[in-house]
């Protein structure tokens, strides 16, 4: 199968969206864990350098700061998580919804609202870094 990353606009929980979308290696429930896992995020997070949250796995309601690689520091609450998927808001502003969909492969998104277009190419950046980091999050775990 090939693990090219696509985009397209979907209707989703959040309204229209643009949907970067991309097949996996690594098991849905390893990316899950990985889309979740905060200590994780600067790994795959091509503009993410630094978090700061008390919730090590993100939950309705988690809060903390995010500092994006030009040294913003951004507060964000964590405003849905259910199973395969969480969205938040950064600087009280509706941001990237996160989701991870199917098995063999599982299918890992980001939902992008339609007004941050420029950012699914950090978000085509991310995927390929998110299977990486979840593979190996895999292999530890093991």
């Amino acid at each position: 199968m090939s693990r090219r990353t696509g985009t397209r606009i979907e209707r989703t929980p959040d309204g229209r969206r643009l949907v970067v979308a991309r097949p996996m290696e690594a098991p849905r429930s390893a990316v899950w864990r990985a889309f979740r896992d905060t200590r994780h995020w600067p790994e795959w997070g091509p503009s993410v350098r630094a978090v700061d949250c008390p919730d090590r796995l993100v939950r309705p309601g988690s809060t903390g700061h995010v500092t994006t690689v030009g040294g913003l520091r951004l507060p964000f609450e964590v405003t849905t998580c259910t199973d395969g998927r969480w969205t938040w808001d950064v600087a009280g502003l509706p941001a990237t919804g996160h989701r991870v969909a199917g098995s063999a492969p599982a299918v890992a998104a980001f939902e992008v609202p339609l007004v941050a277009a420029p950012y699914t190419a950090v978000c085509r950046r991310a995927l390929p870094r998110l299977d990486r980091v979840a593979l190996a999050d895999e292999e530890t775990d093991r």
